[in-house]
């Protein structure tokens, strides 16, 4: 074993560390930097090199892949801009050959030496650091947290957009904080994105980001989450065709998102091979009826002439009502429900007004509309946001009791 040391070392470790030292007595630069640039200098003399009032010899320290990781805290806080830049390259050089154990010394030293530097006030050492990290797995936690937190767009968007070092739990308290709107899309834009922080996305409310993540193949969206987009969805046409394609799509939500969407997303749906042969049918046929619904009004018809037209045919069906809501046909929507519910259409309009689910499922429940009508006509036409609606109780009864939705219309003045 002691002929390998000296065979490793080219000598006895001792007796080579008492040259180095006479060597550095001499106090002559060239040497002092020779030294400085070695690899076989001893780890303690070159932390003596790391203090040396020659910023050359520092940076040759800095360099050196024998520094001693307690040597990196040092000239991390080191006054010449060129010596913590070229440790910030060494320390990405190393890390793939720190310690597994992110409680040893070593990494405690170099972890804390990089997040100096992910905080130095110097803005080309931040963008190489984080240049240098965003594709690296092993990056540390902590570093590449504070990056991603960097007031600077150049710095923190890669950290965000690309880093699969960055935690989850980093990313939501980002996303809770009202972040900037390009923060939003890229964290949406990464490679993967967990349900968890896809539905932090949502709840940002960022009509751009939601639209990134949805077209983000690598977005991992929960049927809740995406019940939320399709739900807002009729406001951002630009999202339909992206949410016709997701995967996690699911026979309800198609039904619903046939409901607003025009006649190419609903061709994409029509085209969907992954539902049931019952299910595909039932889809079909709800786009063939949207489709045909678009096509029957005259040209030029006025709201009230249609629903003229429809009553003497007998052909003013909830179906009917459903496909004028999903089209955004609000004045012939409101006319057909005055019609049906015998209320003035003025007082619907302003029971549709008041962001209020209660007043709409009594609207509903007088029109003699399908319990599995309200959802939508609190979404389109009351343009309740997710939160604020009310669900069918057991998915098959109003969720209102029937006092509770008389009360609701004499409120209005409508007697039941």
């Amino acid at each position: 074993m002691i002929g390998f040391i000296k065979k490793l070392f080219g000598g006895d470790a001792q007796s080579r560390l008492q040259k180095q030292k006479k060597l550095l007595a001499t106090n002559d630069p060239k040497t002092l930097l020779a030294l400085a640039r070695d690899r076989k200098t001893h780890t303690e003399v070159l932390y003596f090199l790391a203090r040396s009032e020659d910023p050359v010899i520092r940076r040759a320290v800095a360099n050196n892949p024998a520094m001693p990781a307690q040597a990196s805290a040092l000239l991390a806080l080191d006054t010449d801009t060129d010596v913590r830049m070229t440790l910030a390259a060494r320390l990405v050089e190393l890390l793939p050959a720190l310690p597994a154990d992110r409680q040893s010394q070593i990494y405690a030293y170099a972890v804390q030496a990089l997040g100096m530097l992910a905080q130095d006030e110097v803005f080309k050492i931040r963008k190489a650091l984080s240049t240098a990290l965003r594709d690296y797995a092993k990056a540390p936690p902590p570093v590449v947290a504070r990056l991603a937190r960097d007031v600077e767009r150049e710095i923190a968007e890669p950290i965000l957009r690309f880093c699969v070092a960055l935690e989850d739990e980093e990313m939501l308290d980002i996303l809770s904080g009202h972040p900037e709107p390009w923060v939003i899309s890229a964290i949406a834009a990464r490679p993967e994105v967990s349900e968890a922080v896809s539905e932090a996305v949502v709840e940002t409310q960022d009509a751009p980001g939601t639209a990134v993540l949805i077209g983000n193949s690598g977005a991992h969206l929960s049927v809740e989450t995406l019940g939320r987009i399709v739900a807002q969805a009729q406001q951002y046409p630009e999202w339909h065709k992206p949410i016709a394609m997701r995967k996690e799509l699911s026979v309800d939500l198609a039904r619903q998102l046939a409901g607003f969407v025009n006649a190419t997303i609903l061709q994409v749906l029509e085209k969907r091979s992954d539902f049931d042969a019952a299910t595909r049918q039932g889809v079909l046929d709800m786009v063939g009826r949207r489709i045909e619904y678009l096509h029957s009004s005259a040209s030029g018809e006025k709201p009230e002439e249609k629903v003229l037209r429809l009553v003497k045919a007998g052909k003013l069906t909830p179906e009917v009502i459903q496909d004028a809501l999903s089209w955004q046909e609000r004045d012939f929507f409101i006319l057909a429900i005055a019609y049906q519910s015998g209320i003035r259409p003025e007082i619907v309009r302003k029971m549709l007004s008041l962001n209020n689910a209660k007043p709409i499922i009594a609207l509903c429940w007088r029109a003699k509309l399908p319990v599995r009508m309200c959802l939508d006509v609190q979404r389109f036409a009351g343009r309740l946001s997710p939160r604020d609606l009310l669900y069918p109780k057991g998915g098959t009864e109003y969720p209102l009791s029937l006092d509770e939705m008389k009360w609701q219309l004499e409120f209005f003045g409508i007697k039941s």
